[in-house]
């Protein structure tokens, strides 16, 4: 055997065995690739939150009339 012909049998058997690896690492119990664990529920239900909460700060940030009364603060504090 060649010592190339060598590096190619250790490169496979490396490679064998990591795609197991990786195999029995996502059969574990509470592992699921769904993406319905309960932590992404945690996650889902936090993004859900903070959407809303941007909603509420970008309809205070343009309202028409605190924008004129921001405008006219300005325009007093620059005479």
């Amino acid at each position: 055997m060649s010592f190339w012909t060598a590096v190619v049998v250790i490169f496979a058997i490396a490679a064998v065995t990591w795609l197991r690896a990786q195999k029995l690492r996502g059969e574990k119990p509470g592992f699921r690739l769904d993406g319905h664990g309960e932590r992404e529920h945690e996650l889902e239900a936090e993004v859900e939150k903070l959407r809303k909460r941007i909603a509420v700060l970008e309809r205070i940030a343009t309202d028409e009339r605190r924008e004129k009364d921001l405008a006219r603060e300005i325009e007093s504090l620059r005479d």
